[in-house]
């Protein structure tokens, strides 16, 4: 299995402290201008082990930014500037106990406006970030928008319920033209369980958005946190989180590729770009390199734990086997990761890690070169 050597790859360190649970940047984001990047994750404790995650759920899990300046070398540590719905957690209800929820606590017509001024996907300067209460039945969705690098932000803005079960919104947008985008979200299904990818289009800039299509069959398991490109050829393609029902030993989690020919209303089954992701499953990224190949990264919750990577030559058809960017992981509690290239091509991955069951997670970022 290909590993990236050590003189191709940095690995950093952007938040971490002793007894605290950093976790999730795939559930907010990473952008970048030039050499300034800017991540959001949240900052809970460490507490009890429950299946994956050894979190203290009497507490909430807060949102934090991160931004560097040289390109994810370094970073220091800012305060999210925006509105938090509900509660302290930022889509995050799984994590704490009920009185710390937001979905409880949200009133829609109050708290989520209607957008007033139509967004411009074509401007690099104009970000959206999504974000949401829960995962399951009843769970609310919405978005923020800045206009200066992150520094501040405006919304919550309303996404909309589209007659669903449940709405679990993580950042994920293709755009399509100037106030025309698809925006690829999860639902709940229709037990009120987890999850399925589905597609929803704004013609406005935001301001209104119609459901346009479910990605794929609903699943036994979950399909979940998709991670979208527009290819040469005008296609849509978007690689979906899934895992099977089971909870057990037996539980398997892959990652699979969907193309949409129709901006959004179709969705065709291409294959398993990732056939095993590790225990529970982890959420894929899609960028294309300065080479034209596309690079999918993702978290490697098996032994030996870590950051993987499979390119593409082919516009998604066919993928490499595994790209070991690093295997140092101590357990399974690892990985949502979003990444952006870099101005000189380099990949800059950011992520969540551990050393040991017994310590604490922290965001890192790694730095590498996929030439070749």
């Amino acid at each position: 299995m290909p590993v990236i050597t050590s003189d191709a790859i940095k690995n950093v360190e952007v938040y971490r402290k002793p007894d605290e649970f950093a976790a999730w940047p795939a559930n907010y984001g990473l952008w970048l201008w030039g050499d300034e990047a800017v991540t959001i994750f949240v900052q809970g404790f460490r507490g009890e082990a429950e299946n994956l995650h050894a979190r203290d759920k009497t507490r909430p899990f807060i949102p934090v930014q991160a931004r560097s300046m040289d390109g994810g070398e370094t970073w220091t540590i800012e305060r999210f500037n925006a509105f938090v719905p509900g509660s302290q957690t930022l889509s995050g209800d799984e994590h704490v106990l009920p009185e710390l929820e937001a979905q409880p606590r949200i009133d829609i017509e109050r708290d989520l406006r209607p957008l007033d001024q139509p967004l411009d996907f074509t401007d690099p300067e104009t970000i959206v970030m999504c974000a949401r209460t829960g995962l399951l039945g009843g769970a609310i969705s919405w978005f923020y928008v800045s206009n200066d690098r992150a520094r501040t932000w405006r919304g919550p803005y309303r996404l909309g319920d589209f007659d669903l079960p449940g709405i679990s919104a993580r950042t994920d947008i293709v755009p399509l033209g100037k106030h025309d985008a698809l925006f690829l979200l999860s639902a709940a299904k229709p037990n009120g369980k987890e999850g399925q990818v589905f597609c929803v289009r704004t013609r406005d800039g935001g301001k209104s958005f119609s459901f346009e299509s479910f990605v794929g069959e609903e699943p036994e398991g979950f399909a979940i946190m998709p991670a979208s490109i527009r290819l040469k050829d005008g296609k849509v393609l978007t690689l979906v989180r899934c895992s099977t029902a089971s909870r057990g030993p037996d539980r398997k989690a892959w990652i699979e590729a969907y193309t949409s020919g129709d901006e959004g209303k179709s969705w065709e089954l291409i294959g398993r770009p990732v056939p095993n992701t590790g225990y529970a499953g982890n959420p894929p990224t899609i960028n294309r390199l300065k080479d034209g190949r596309l690079a999918l990264v993702f978290g490697y919750r098996d032994a030996p734990y870590g950051l993987r990577a499979r390119v593409s030559s082919d516009e998604g058809k066919t993928w490499s086997e595994d790209i070991i960017i690093r295997d140092d992981g101590g357990m399974s509690d690892l990985g949502y990761p979003r990444t952006v290239v870099r101005p000189d091509g380099k990949l800059l991955s950011v992520y969540y890690y551990n050393y040991g069951s017994d310590q604490e997670r922290f965001i890192g970022a790694s730095i590498f070169d996929m030439a070749g």
